[in-house]
C-alpha cells in the first residue's frame, strides 16, 4: 500500500461524495495503491450515512471508524494514523479546501527527496480577517519561542508522512492532543510546501474564534512550562517592587515627614497583588488539570463502528 489518506469528518455530509470523487480523479495514474480512512467524528448530520453509500459503490480500500462521540479532530487524526497501512500517510480535511492534488505532490517530494521525512502544507497568504490572521502570527512566534521548537506560521495539519515518522507519532499516548507540537516534538525533516486554501464545498466550519483560543491554550500547556516560569518571574518582580516602595515611604515618613498614602493606594496595592496572585493560581491550575485528566488515563477515543471495504483499484 502507498498511500493511506486520513480524513477526520465532522457534520461533512455535503462534502464526503464530493471529496471521494476528487481523490479518485487525482490519483488516477498517480498513485498505483491506496485507502482512504474517513473518521466520523460524532456527525449530527447524516455524515455516517453518506460515508457508508460511498465506501458501497467505490472501487477503492476503504476503511470507516465511527466513534461514539465527537471527541474532537485530534482524535480523530489519531484513529486514523492509527489505523494506516500506507507507506505515506497524508491527513486531510473533506471539505475540500485542501486539495488531493496537493497529495500528489507531497508524495511525489518525498520520493525524489528521501532526506526529508515529511511534507507540511502551509499558506503564505491567509484568507481570514487581519485580526484573526495577527493573533495566529502572534501565536505561533510566541510558542516557537518558548517551546524551542519550529512552528511554522500558516502551517496546517495537512501533511504527509513516511511511515517511520507516523510510527514515532503514534507512541506519544497522551489524552490532550496538540497536533502541530507533537509533530515539531518528534523531529524528522519537514519540508513546508506553499498552497492556496479554496473555498468549502458545503456546509461552515465548526472552528470558532474561541474554539481557537482555548486550542491555543492547550498548545502552551501541552508542550511549555513557560506560563508557570512567567508566574513565578511576575511574583519575584512584584516582591521587589513592593520593598521598594516601603523603602520609599520609610524614607519619606522619617526624612520628610510625608503622610503615608491612604485608603486609595492601599486598595489599589491590595487588588493588584491579588490579581497577579489570583492569575498564577489559575495558570497553576491549568496544569493541574491536565495531570488530573492523563491520570485517568482514558482512551483518546472509542469506536462505536468499523467497518472495511477492501475492493480492487482499476488505476
Amino acid at each position: 500500500m502507498l498511500l493511506s489518506l486520513v480524513v477526520p469528518c465532522f457534520n461533512e455530509g455535503e462534502n464526503v461524495r464530493a471529496f471521494y470523487d476528487a481523490c479518485v480523479i487525482a490519483f488516477k495514474d498517480k498513485i498505483s495503491s491506496y485507502e482512504i480512512i474517513f473518521i466520523n467524528d460524532g456527525s449530527k448530520d447524516n455524515t455516517w450515512s453518506e460515508l457508508l453509500s460511498v465506501a458501497q459503490s467505490s472501487d477503492c480500500n476503504i476503511k470507516l471508524i465511527n466513534f461514539s462521540r465527537n471527541f474532537g479532530k485530534e482524535a480523530g487524526m489519531y484513529a486514523g494514523l492509527q489505523h494506516a497501512q500506507g507507506d505515506y500517510v497524508s491527513i486531510i480535511d473533506a471539505d475540500m479546501q485542501q486539495s488531493p492534488y496537493t497529495v500528489v505532490k507531497m508524495i511525489e517530494f518525498l520520493e525524489n527527496n528521501p532526506d526529508f521525512d515529511s511534507v507540511c502544507a502551509y499558506q503564505s497568504k491567509r484568507k481570514e480577517g487581519k485580526l484573526l490572521s495577527f493573533y495566529k502570527k502572534v501565536f505561533y512566534k510566541l510558542i516557537s519561542k518558548v517551546c524551542k521548537m519550529d512552528f511554522r506560521d500558516g502551517a496546517s495539519d495537512f501533511r504527509t508522512f513516511r511511515k517511520n515518522m507516523v510510527n514515532a507519532i503514534l507512541r506519544l499516548k497522551e489524552y490532550s492532543r496538540f497536533s502541530k507540537g507533537i509533530f515539531s516534538w518528534v523531529g524528522f525533516n519537514t519540508y513546508y510546501m506553499e498552497y492556496e486554501v479554496r473555498e468549502r464545498n458545503a456546509g461552515k466550519t465548526s472552528w470558532s474564534f474561541f474554539k481557537l483560543l482555548k486550542y491555543a491554550k492547550d498548545g502552551f500547556i501541552s508542550f511549555t512550562t513557560f506560563p508557570l516560569k512567567l508566574s513565578t518571574f511576575v511574583g519575584l518582580i512584584s516582591s521587589f517592587i513592593s520593598i521598594l516602595y516601603m523603602l520609599v515611604v520609610i524614607v519619606q515618613k522619617l526624612s520628610f515627614g510625608i503622610a503615608v498614602p491612604g485608603f486609595a493606594t492601599i486598595v489599589v496595592l491590595i487588588l493588584f497583588v491579588g490579581g497577579i496572585q489570583l492569575s498564577a493560581l489559575g495558570i497553576i491550575g491549568e496544569y493541574i488539570s491536565q495531570i488530573y485528566i492523563e491520570g485517568k488515563k482514558r482512551p483518546v477515543y472509542i469506536t462505536k463502528e468499523y467497518i472495511e471495504y477492501a475492493k480492487k483499484q482499476d488505476n
